[in-house]
């Protein structure tokens, strides 16, 4: 589409009463990114109260017609997803913004790639409209839904503000807090403090959180976090590292509570026992040990998450709205038999939502354990879905998806008139989410959220099968010992298969680690929109066959004293992991005391982290351990007229020998070399020094 036009939705597809809208960009630095927000107006264009305005602290409208469903990594960037259930939008409401801000005087302009897709309840895509001429914008009206003679039609808009996400709020009717003086230029938290909108749990003042704490307490509630959706590592890093990164903001001045919403989430610390010793186990909700086979596996795991799913409308939303669901009363259910020709097929469960007298149907084939998919399974469903007039076929496992690299090999039949989408579903994600709701987000009653940490308690245990990607692929082995003994050659197969599984894992790292900070954590692409991810897992793997070494990036938003940008690397010549971050000097001061705040930064750090100071223009500057520069700061200062542009942290782990989550194995590595390093050495960045209380000068 071009800048101006608009088509009505229905003449796209019949498929069109529940959609999802994509904004995508990209950046060659790796460092773009924006936020989405959605307004609901009137007649008027104006929002009929604060409410109406939803963004990263207002994610879901209570009846489900607006969900925010964050970011999902794609092969040049991300992509911010949006689930519009169309069907449910108040008959007052004529017009749907959608719109995107960035912050910390970030323009538009600096971004590629600017883009709006919109795709169908089943997935079809039905219209995309690319902004070519952003400049100085700091927020942009990417386009619009409009009711015209009781049909939504769609309108490209493109329209920037460079007053930034103030001067866009205030043209729709926000209420913005008198008392707030709006930059020329704002950062984006700023004018969301200004305005009259609900914060996130850990935000909150501390009476707040003690008040939402009592309020969660709920009967056999377990508060341990555990380690998030990985393989159960790293737990002893993360004990307390929600609190630790997220720090509570002072109470705001009194305001009026026009978008106050309750929610409920679980309190951190953990209550006394009251049991007579370890010996005692806690009852739980959905037992675990004594599950013994796949096939028991997998049905208690279906039947645990969709029960929870049923009964927890917040979750069974969020997991859902991105396969198309609307926002309706759900029921699931397990072993339901099908006909298929002269047999009959049972899928492990079926999700059925209601909304208005229509029904949504998906059914549902789960994998635990590690356990592949089977492509005829899959395919059976497909088939049957597609003659019963279903909607979608979920496939639920430990694998994660990637872009261009299907699970499955399913072939649709494109005689068919009704569509049928396939997804996948990672027990990654479903942690992810459940935490994000129980820690961070929170849900409508204390009932809902023990529901959910009994979940992720379930999710977690050792025995369930359900613990994510857990398994390098058959390749890890032959090309580790390729690399070792110099006969991986570029364009060895093998070597993609490798880069595949790195992707996948440090996916589900972005997962885990955002799961336990509350933050976006994302892989970092640096490269421009529309490259292929074959051609560019390819480029990947030969530099894997020359070097010996896999590398990414995360962007960790809101991660303290950084530039926001963890880098891993596992080379596979030395045997180790390597994490490291990258501090900007000081605008102002001398480098000795740039060099002694950071040592003093760090008092409590591994005294094996390595510290680099980095000089512009020039490469690298002096380096060294902790322990070394302790007593001696002044070494990090780089001899002759050279100028400190920062400094990179670096902490080394041996790397796991196996291709799996053993003790031994190479995932579980990985996942604690990062738990280590963000809980050691990142934390204390955002931490004031402290100085000793006598010294000589």
């Amino acid at each position: 589409m071009t800048k101006g036009a608009n088509v009505g939705l229905s003449a796209l597809s019949e498929n069109a009463a529940s959609v999802r809208v994509g904004l995508g960009w990209s950046s060659e630095r790796g460092d773009g990114d924006a936020d989405v927000s959605v307004l609901l107006l009137d007649e008027k264009g104006k929002v009929r109260s604060d409410t109406d305005f939803f963004f990263y602290n207002n994610p879901t409208a209570d009846d489900g017609s607006v969900q925010l469903l964050g970011k999902t990594p794609t092969d040049s960037g991300n992509e911010d997803r949006i689930s519009l259930d169309l069907s449910a939008v108040a008959p007052d409401v004529a017009q749907i913004i959608v719109a995107a801000s960035r912050d910390e005087g970030e323009r538009f302009g600096d971004l590629d790639g600017l883009r709006l897709t919109v795709c169908d309840g089943v997935g079809e895509d039905l219209l995309g409209f690319s902004i070519d001429d952003a400049a100085a914008e700091s927020a942009f009206v990417f386009g619009e839904f409009y009711r015209r003679n009781d049909e939504w039609k769609f309108r490209a808009i493109g329209q920037g503000y460079d007053t930034g996400l103030a001067g866009l709020a205030t043209d729709f009717g926000i209420d913005v807090d008198d008392a707030a003086e709006v930059p020329e230029a704002p950062e984006a938290l700023e004018v969301l403090e200004a305005l009259e909108v609900p914060s996130v749990p850990e935000a909150a003042a501390p009476a707040e959180r003690t008040a939402a704490a009592d309020a969660a307490t709920a009967p056999g509630a377990d508060t341990g976090a555990g380690a998030g959706t990985g393989a159960g590592t790293g737990a002893a890093a993360f004990g307390a590292l929600a609190t630790a990164t997220i720090p509570a903001q002072a109470a705001p001045p009194a305001r009026r509570p026009r978008t106050a919403r309750k929610k409920v989430t679980l309190p951190k610390l953990v209550k006394k026992s009251l049991a007579e010793n370890d010996a005692w186990r806690q009852a739980r909700l959905f037992p675990v040990p004594s599950l013994k086979s796949d096939r028991e596996r997998e049905t208690r795991a279906t039947s645990v998450l969709l029960s929870v799913m049923a009964q927890v409308p917040e979750f069974g939303r969020r997991l859902m709205a991105g396969f198309g669901a609307p926002a309706g009363r759900m029921e699931t259910f397990t072993e339901v038999s099908l006909p298929h020709g002269e047999v009959r097929k049972r899928p492990d469960g079926v999700i059925r939502v209601e909304r208005a007298g229509k029904l949504w149907t998906a059914l549902v084939e789960t994998k635990t354990n590690g356990n592949a998919l089977k492509d005829q399974q899959v395919q059976d469903y497909m088939d049957i879905a597609a003659r019963r007039g279903y909607e979608a076929v979920i496939t639920l496992g430990n694998d994660v998806a990637l872009e261009g690299t299907p699970l499955v090999d399913v072939k649709v039949d494109g005689r068919r008139k009704h569509k049928v989408v396939l997804r996948h579903l990672s027990w990654a994600e479903v942690a992810h989410q459940a935490q994000l709701l129980i820690r961070h987000e929170g849900v409508g009653n204390a009932a809902h959220a023990w529901l959910l940490q009994e979940l992720l308690h379930y999710l977690q245990h050792e025995n369930s099968g359900c613990h994510g990607f857990q398994n390098m692929g058959p390749a890890w082995v032959p090309v580790r010992k390729g690399i070792d003994d110099e006969t991986l050659c570029q364009g060895d197969a093998r070597a993609v298969e490798v880069v595949e599984s790195w992707e996948r894992l440090v996916r589900q790292v972005c997962l885990r680690l955002g799961g336990e900070l509350g933050q976006k954590v994302l892989p970092v692409q640096r490269v421009r929109r529309s490259t292929d991810s074959r051609a560019r897992r390819e480029a990947q793997a030969d530099a894997l066959c020359r070097e010996g070494r896999l590398d990414a990036e995360l962007r960790i938003e809101g991660a303290p004293g950084t530039q926001g940008i963890l880098a891993i690397s596992a080379d596979l010549r030395t045997g180790k992991v390597r994490t490291s971050v990258e501090i900007p000097a000081p605008e102002q001061g001398y480098p000795l005391a740039w060099a002694k705040r950071l040592i003093r930064q760090l008092a409590d750090a591994p005294a094996d982290l390595h510290v680099q100071t980095l000089l512009a223009g020039e490469g690298d500057g002096p380096r060294g351990t902790l322990e070394r520069l302790r007593p001696e700061p002044a070494d990090l200062l780089p001899r002759g007229d050279g100028q400190i542009s920062g400094f990179r942290l670096s902490l080394f782990k041996g790397m796991g020998s196996t291709r799996g989550t053993a003790e031994t194995g190479f995932i579980r590595s990985v996942d604690e070399v990062v738990d280590r390093f963000y809980a050691a050495v990142v934390v204390p960045l955002g931490r004031a020094p402290e100085r000793a209380a006598s010294r000589s000068r």
